[in-house]
């Protein structure tokens, strides 16, 4: 009987942390794996501009060929067409002229809807027998041109808050106010950080430099209130599920550089929602689209940061009240014992 907790320690010890790296390791591979197996594209944002009877049959020939893949919008001008790509309304604007087509794509909207477009058109043309010039404005900066290093950014912040969150969520100690001020003391310290040791790898970012990086401090600040509060109100299990919701699926939702749009609809459906995708959004519309589309990023961000203080705060009443009945105790156990005057 007494060789029992020292077995269970020594399965606690050394079995728990394998079963716990395999456990990851399958759901790692099971969400990122059905999410990439068969890119398909949905929903991709593309303006028209011309007259209808040149339109009007692309639309239509997308419509019955490429089912649900693009989101046509009409516009009457061409000047129309390019404020729409300025407010992010669209990714991408097909203009028939007299002097014949052009495609005008926003290169900051990311390569995978952008690429799937001008794949798209670019075939549809040369089958006519004719060349489609391509103009991109709103480019990526040269240093980074793909935007790989932004999303990176993002990944190394939402992993990083975990980590220090998930470090301190392990401490009986601090409570809702010391809890709530590491959570924005590392967001102060590490959006700063990313962001500097982005451009300096990059090059420069232009003006929006500082205001990508409170974005990036406000995106820290969500998660780790998610990571704090989870920890705070289940423990280790709490950490857990904050790091398989807030970050794996967060990530893998977002889609990564090349977006959420050719993710199977389980994905996309969430993606929305989720705070990875919406930041790495934000940053590119302050950085290249003059502060366009942060309403929905801004609004997302912010409902996961209330939420995770709820946590937090629920988790600091459930703790006093757990601590105050074991303080009774202990005082009663006292009393029982101390010898009488």
């Amino acid at each position: 009987m007494s060789d029992r907790p020292a077995v269970r320690n020594q399965i606690e010890t050394y079995l728990q942390p394998v079963l716990a790296g395999l456990l990851a390791l399958i759901t790692l591979i099971g969400l990122i794996a059905p999410a990439i197996k068969s890119p398909q594209p949905h929903d991709i944002s593309v303006g028209l501009a011309g007259p209808p009877a040149a339109t009007q049959p692309i639309a239509d020939a997308f419509a019955a060929n490429a089912p649900g893949a693009f989101q046509f919008t009409t516009y009457a001008s061409e000047a129309d067409a390019r404020a729409a790509i300025d407010s992010r309304s669209v990714d991408v604007a097909l203009v028939i002229r007299p002097g014949g087509p052009r495609l005008i794509v926003a290169g900051a909207a990311g390569d995978g809807a952008t690429g799937v477009i001008t794949g798209a058109f670019t075939k549809v043309f040369q089958a006519q027998g004719q060349a489609l010039p391509i103009e991109t404005v709103h480019p990526f900066t040269a240093g980074d041109p793909h935007g790989l290093i932004l999303f990176f950014v993002v990944l190394a912040i939402l992993v990083s808050t975990l980590i220090a969150q998930a470090l301190l969520g392990l401490r009986r100690g601090p409570g809702f106010s010391g809890r709530s001020l590491v959570v924005v003391a590392y967001a102060l310290a590490a959006a700063p950080i990313a962001m500097g040791v982005a451009t300096w790898i990059a090059g420069d970012y232009g003006s929006g430099f500082w205001t990508a990086t409170a974005l990036v401090g406000l995106g820290s600040a969500a998660i780790g209130a998610v990571v704090a509060g989870a920890a705070r109100l289940l423990g280790r299990p709490g950490i857990a599920l904050a790091a398989l919701v807030a970050v794996l699926l967060d990530l893998v939702c977002s889609g990564g550089p090349i977006g959420s749009q050719l993710l199977p609809d389980a994905y996309r459906w969430l993606a929305p929602a989720m705070p990875a995708g919406q930041l790495y959004s934000a940053i590119r519309g302050v950085l290249y689209f003059d502060n366009a589309g942060l309403g929905i990023p801004l609004a997302v961000l912010g409902l996961w940061l209330a939420g995770g203080l709820a946590l937090l705060a629920v988790g600091e009443m459930v703790a006093r009240r757990s601590a105050a009945p074991a303080g009774d105790r202990i005082r009663g156990d006292v009393a029982a014992h101390a010898p009488n005057r």
